[in-house]
């Protein structure tokens, strides 16, 4: 076998392996061997403390109701402090926070005076926390009345060191990206779902909510992007449970503006590689089950646009060697073509279903450059956030 067809094949089945044949050996696998139902937290007879977390810059749409949702949970206030890190905002955050604290005396306002990037302030607020857990969140993340008792549930009962929650999204928005944002969301939990039950290793819970012990969280490196996988890859390290509850609910707004998610989904991959760099040695200290789902769920998908490009390469080379390539290179064409079209009328109702290959296609081009970025240095990660109660 030629170079060339060494590059296509290898190409192909990166792509191939990580977007649909490991979801699909994991969902086969959790459906043959489902698992037993976690306790209620009610079995525990004394109650830890929480303390809820998060950074916000400029979030005067959601705040209130991010406040009014942690503190109308199920459960008992007295052991429940809820930290909020604003990161010298310009809007009415700050106010909106000042007025909250005279209804709820257990929320802690603390504003920062200059930007300081959501790492350094998670930093500076978890190392100053004395509650037995935290939960980390987002200023968008709408918890339901019992989100942190499941979350507690799962972390105490399991022994783990830390439990990510389900997100969903609340408006049923067809508009723009909408569906193809719900689609991977939809997807992604599934496979973090069947990672917890079969290997007790969650590739990277989501940072808008997860519970952790305090005294597993660590200090986030200097200019870091997904502090959540960072935090993950962390707790693995140290040969905990990395777990995912789908019970424990939470709700946040959809994207449906390719270019507001094109530019979250470059900072995601910036962050990507920067944890590829930090804990690349994890897929050959322990391959199964750590290593496996590192390099299947995530390392080749974060190489995904440089498959696509190989797959392009090789593929001018490969069309005259006979008709079975000349087949597969034209439907890899036929792809990339109804992606361009797919990014092309990203906004228009009427195709539907082209999205799907086009948004495929768009957020790979922010990874790749977020990669060129990574490359290039970070020299800060502060940060605006996606435009929320998009329409």
């Amino acid at each position: 076998m030629k170079l060339t067809e060494i590059v296509f094949f290898l190409s192909l089945f990166g792509i191939l392996h990580t977007y649909l044949i490991y979801p699909t050996l994991l969902l086969l696998l959790k459906r043959f061997f489902p698992k037993t139902s976690t306790p209620e937290v009610a079995s525990l007879t004394d109650l830890p403390t929480i303390e809820i977390i998060f950074a916000a810059y400029n979030e005067e749409s959601v705040i209130r109701e991010k406040i009014l949702s942690s503190f109308h949970t199920t459960y008992p206030l007295e052991k429940l402090i809820v930290t909020v890190g604003t990161d010298n905002c310009s809007d009415e955050t700050d106010a909106i926070l000042t007025k909250l604290q005279k209804e709820f005396p257990n929320l802690n306002h603390q504003p920062f005076n200059q930007r300081t990037g959501k790492a350094g302030i998670i930093n500076k607020l978890t190392k100053a926390s004395k509650a037995d857990y935290l939960i980390l969140t987002d200023a968008n993340i709408i918890f339901k009345k019992d989100t942190i008792s499941q979350l507690l549930s799962t972390i105490t009962n399991e022994a783990a060191g830390i439990v990510g929650g389900n997100i969903e999204y609340f408006k049923n928005n067809t508009q723009g990206i909408s569906n193809q944002e719900k689609s991977y969301l939809q997807l992604e939990n599934r496979i973090k779902e069947a990672e917890s039950e079969l290997f007790g290793k969650v590739m990277g819970v989501e940072g808008g909510c997860y519970i952790i012990r305090r005294d597993l969280f660590p200090n986030i490196p200097p200019l870091f992007f997904m502090e959540d996988f960072f935090v993950s890859l962390s707790v693995i390290e140290k040969k905990y449970k990395v777990l995912f509850n789908s019970k424990a609910v939470c709700f946040e707004d959809v994207s449906t503006h390719k270019q507001e998610e094109f530019k979250r989904k470059v900072r995601i991959s910036i962050g990507n590689f920067q944890n590829l760099n930090r804990f690349k040695t994890l897929v050959f200290k322990e391959f199964f089950p750590v290593g496996l789902a590192f390099l299947s769920h995530k390392i080749l998908r974060w190489l995904s646009p440089f498959f696509l490009i190989l797959l392009f390469a090789s593929s001018l080379f490969l069309m005259e060697q006979s008709a079975f390539y000349q087949g597969l290179v034209y439907s890899y064409f036929a792809f990339l073509f109804l992606g361009i079209l797919g990014i092309l009328f990203s906004q228009n109702k009427t195709v539907s279903w082209i999205k799907y290959p086009g948004h495929f296609l768009y957020m790979n081009l922010a990874l790749l450059k977020g990669f060129f970025i990574y490359l290039k240095g970070v020299n800060t990660n502060v940060w605006q956030p996606t435009s929320r109660n998009q329409e």
